[in-house]
């Protein structure tokens, strides 16, 4: 009598490592869309630190300072944990980054040539090109999964009340800045669409933050060889160690949000950066806010709130 053996599945290096790699991945809570808010608290953190910073440091030396910093936290974390950098998506990896790249150049000029109020306007414009653009490029997830038409409505909801917190000017010998303020909107909405297209090929956050931070670091490396160079003391550690470090969790977070979440309401809750902002300006530099940006800000909290309410409660 011939005994059967029955024949185990082959174990792939690849295959572990992809193991791996969910598995890193569930040790984080499941926070889906709301890891944006997480985002936001870190950009508004790196708002802030920039702010610092800005009386002796140019555009190029903080956008320089940004990445480098945050490209040391990340591929120190990434040879840790002997995470593989090696990607089958290279193309799409670089054109994220080249693309988020531009529109942080577009917005740093915008901001060089604009009120700052109307700078930050402008780039949040990025929700709504997200909502215009989705059908068309996000096409098969669009038909799949069609966005609730409340969400549209929670995106220009927020976008209002930033518009009322900010109050925007914009004269009319500003059209060229301010249609470059406008385009790095549209360039951070096609950034995060990359974004959303490189997690659902189950690339990982690190890894896309990885390049984004590698590639910036490179061209605002060469951005500040134009510039006066200015002597780093160890005083400027500090704020330029928190520059990178706050940038990086904000961009993991954000592109978990946008990997997991449900991309409308992720847009949506972006704009909680300007209210973390707003409360730092009134804790650490004693700026004080009328009746009319306490509205404002009651506005985003709401589109915010309905965003997620909304969509948790018809998907019950």
């Amino acid at each position: 009598m011939k005994l059967k053996y029955m024949k185990l599945p082959r174990l792939s290096l690849t295959n572990l490592r992809i193991s791996k790699l969910r598995l890193h991945d569930l040790r984080l809570p499941n926070l889906r869309s709301l890891w944006m808010l997480v985002a936001a608290l870190g950009f508004a953190i790196m708002g802030a630190l920039v702010k610092v910073g800005s009386p002796k440091f140019g555009s190029a030396e903080l956008v320089f300072y940004r990445s480098a910093f945050g490209l040391l936290f990340i591929y120190a974390t990434i040879f840790a944990k002997k995470l593989p950098l090696k990607t089958p998506y290279l193309t799409m990896q670089m054109s994220r980054a080249l693309v988020g790249l531009a529109s942080l150049v577009l917005f740093f000029y915008a901001i060089a040539h604009l009120p700052l109020a109307t700078a930050v306007t402008l780039n949040y414009t990025s929700a709504l090109f997200l909502a215009i653009l989705m059908p068309f490029i996000l096409h098969q997830e669009f038909k799949q999964n069609p966005p609730k038409p409340i969400l549209y409505g929670t995106i220009v909801l927020g976008f209002i009340g930033v518009v009322l917190l900010l109050k925007p000017v914009l004269n009319q010998r500003d059209i060229l800045a301010g249609t470059l303020g406008l385009l790095s909107g549209m360039g951070a909405a096609l950034a995060y669409i990359h974004v959303k297209q490189l997690g659902k090929l189950n690339e990982p956050d690190w890894r896309t933050v990885f390049y984004f931070t590698f590639v910036s670091t490179i061209a605002s490396g060469a951005w500040m060889l134009t510039q006066p160079f200015i002597t780093l003391s160890w005083h400027d550690m500090p704020t330029l160690l928190g520059l990178g470090l706050s940038a990086t969790i904000g961009q993991l977070a954000m592109t978990r949000a946008y990997r997991t979440g449900n991309t409308l309401i992720v847009a949506s809750l972006a704009y909680t950066t300007v209210i973390f902002a707003s409360l730092f300006g009134v804790i650490f530099w004693h700026e004080s806010l009328s009746i009319s940006e306490y509205f404002a800000i009651g506005l985003i909290v709401l589109s915010g709130l309905i965003s997620v309410y909304a969509t948790s409660h018809l998907n019950q």
